[in-house]
């Protein structure tokens, strides 16, 4: 079925959502539902449609051309095709490096426009902003040098804004800018406070990819991102809500991240034995799944 599906997705337009959208979930579950062995094969037929990518560039790339619902929360046709757009072409990045599958067709993106539609949000649905940070994550761990994927220049906006030429520390994070680093962690943080259960899951684990990024490129940076101060407020606020205990998922993974980094000043020792404190107590036994694997890594790295 992935040959006749994907070659129907190579001869829409990005306006045939009604077709578009549920063919583009048939061939991610298809990527995912499957043994090793078939989604390797799987990998290689989508990886081979050069109109099936060529459709997935457009689709991308509505994304900053169609104009923002004015309901944030109603996820309309044509947001549900771009998260299906966003979460396929995550996968296929993520598979196509597993496997090292041939690419007959690669994918241009502007960076910054990318971080944008996460630092700028405009009205997006939480639906297509954890996508796009599917994506963003993919991207970040292979350090934005997939034989898949194009990272075009910076562009003629973000030049206005930055007439100097580039620091020591922009050309160590290179295709980031500094301002970007900060933007995007700022963004990240102001995300987690919504308090979202799926939003909140994507982002934490879109802050831990993009620290270990940023510790791969430059240690200095990634410390300094990890240690600061508004860390702290942030976690006095995912607290100060209806359950106080520091045994939530989100905040397990953050303390986890902070610690990884040795932030001291975020997260104290006091606060240490006090999760230790209640862990001991908990019956382990009725933990969710979530809570229980955020632990396991909270402890593993105490």
């Amino acid at each position: 079925l992935l040959f006749p599906v994907s070659n129907l997705c190579g001869k829409c337009r990005p306006r045939d959502t009604d077709l578009l959208q549920p063919s583009l979930n048939f061939l991610y579950w298809s990527l995912h539902q499957t043994t090793p062995c078939s989604q390797q094969r799987a990998v290689a037929v989508l990886l081979s449609n050069v109109s099936l990518l060529e459709l997935l560039q457009k689709v991308l790339e509505c994304t900053w051309l169609w104009s923002p619902h004015s309901q944030p929360a109603y996820l309309s046709s044509e947001d549900a095709l771009l998260c299906s757009g966003w979460l396929l072409v995550a996968s296929l990045l993520l598979y196509q490096h597993r496997y090292n599958a041939e690419v007959h067709q690669t994918l241009s993106l502007d960076l910054t426009e990318v971080l944008n539609a996460v630092i700028f949000r405009k009205k997006k649905p939480v639906l297509l902003l954890v996508s796009i940070m599917q994506f963003l994550r993919a991207a970040l761990r292979q350090n934005f040098s997939s034989s898949l994927l194009v990272i075009i220049g910076q562009n003629a906006a973000q030049g206005a804004t930055q007439p100097q030429p580039p620091s020591l520390q922009d050309a160590a994070l290179h295709p980031l800018a500094m301002w970007q680093v900060f933007s995007l962690v700022v963004s990240l943080q102001n995300l987690l406070v919504h308090k979202d259960l799926l939003l909140s899951q994507a982002v934490v684990a879109c802050l831990e990819t993009f620290v270990e990024y940023l510790y791969v490129k430059n240690q200095d940076v990634a410390l300094h991102v990890a240690s600061q101060p508004w860390h702290r407020f942030l976690l006095f606020t995912l607290l100060n809500g209806g359950q106080k205990s520091f045994l939530q998922p989100e905040v397990l993974r953050l303390m986890t991240l902070f610690l990884r980094y040795q932030s001291s000043n975020i997260i104290p020792q006091k606060e240490i034995s006090q999760i230790l404190q209640e862990a001991a107590e908990a019956n382990l036994a009725e933990l969710p799944e979530a809570t229980s694997h955020a632990l396991h890594l909270f402890l593993c790295q105490v």
